[in-house]
């Protein structure tokens, strides 16, 4: 994922500079829309590359989540699925809903990680603090908005990756959800993928930014590419484990259609409720 704190100690500066100038106003104006823009467009082209390079283990996670839906039963491992998948589908299968996810990564990413510094920026004016909270707070409210606005994307990418026929294309799946389901049905689940977006958000970039700094002080680190992975890689494992629970409910719920059939959710909490009792062992 793209690391937003990277730039941020020097656009702060500059637009603090701006503030005390005769067209102070204007400058720091075109400075925080040119920086948003800039964030906007390279967190969602890397947040793209990174949804290509690991889609196929997407598939995975998603095939995972969905197992013993409505029954009991042993639970299939990630190297046997994947062995199944290949088999009987092809490879092919493994970038089921590749359309779909690369959209949403170029939105999704440039809204969540773009929204980031402009909410902290605004914070740190407002309350005169960068810490840690704030840092929450900002990534929270970015994550949530993003994923309010692409998950449309989302529920197509899920219910392409759980069809093993690859003729089916993204405009056809919404055509259908939305005349089978009417179109609320394209904001299934967007309750727990806020929650989902705002914990991840906060989560890996509040943990980026503090990791980064402790790493300097602590370490013979500097700034530079070491930095960056070893504090990118600490958000990531954080960020995986704080939201694998929403993670799943979000799945679950997007990929369930309407009607009766034994299994249906009432609700999330209906949801998480009987996930874990269709596990026998974990």
């Amino acid at each position: 994922m793209a690391n937003p704190s990277i730039t941020s100690n020097t656009t702060a500066s500059s637009l603090q500079g701006s503030v005390g100038d005769n067209n102070g106003g204007r400058r720091e104006s075109e400075a925080s829309v040119s920086y948003a823009m800039y964030h906007f467009s390279t967190s969602g082209a890397s947040v793209a590359v990174a949804t290509a390079v690991t889609h196929p283990l997407d598939v995975i996670k998603v095939r995972l989540q969905m197992q013993l839906v409505g029954q009991r039963g042993q639970l299939t491992g990630m190297g046997k699925l994947f062995a199944k998948i290949t088999r009987t589908e092809g490879a092919r299968a493994l970038y089921l809903g590749v359309a779909p996810a690369l959209t949403r990564s170029i939105l999704y990413g440039g809204l969540r990680l773009g929204l980031y510094e402009p909410c902290k920026y605004v914070c740190e004016v407002t309350v005169g603090s960068t810490n840690f909270l704030v840092k929450v707070a900002s990534g929270a409210f970015s994550g949530a908005i993003a994923t309010a606005l692409t998950n449309p994307l989302e529920v197509m990418k899920v219910r392409l990756q759980m069809d093993s026929n690859p003729s089916r294309g993204t405009f056809t799946e919404m055509h259908k959800i939305i005349s089978e389901e009417g179109i609320r049905a394209l904001w299934k689940g967007v309750g727990p993928a806020m929650a989902r977006a705002g914990a991840l958000t906060a989560s890996q970039l509040a943990t980026y930014d503090e990791s980064k700094q402790a790493l300097l002080k602590r370490t013979a680190l500097v700034e530079g590419f070491h930095l960056h992975l070893i504090s990118s890689a600490i958000a990531g494992a954080v960020g995986t484990l704080v939201t694998a629970p929403m993670d799943m409910i979000k799945t679950r719920l997007m990929l369930q259609r309407e009607s009766n059939s034994i299994g249906r959710y009432r609700n999330v909490f209906h949801c998480a409720y009987e996930v874990p009792l269709s596990w026998r062992t974990f």
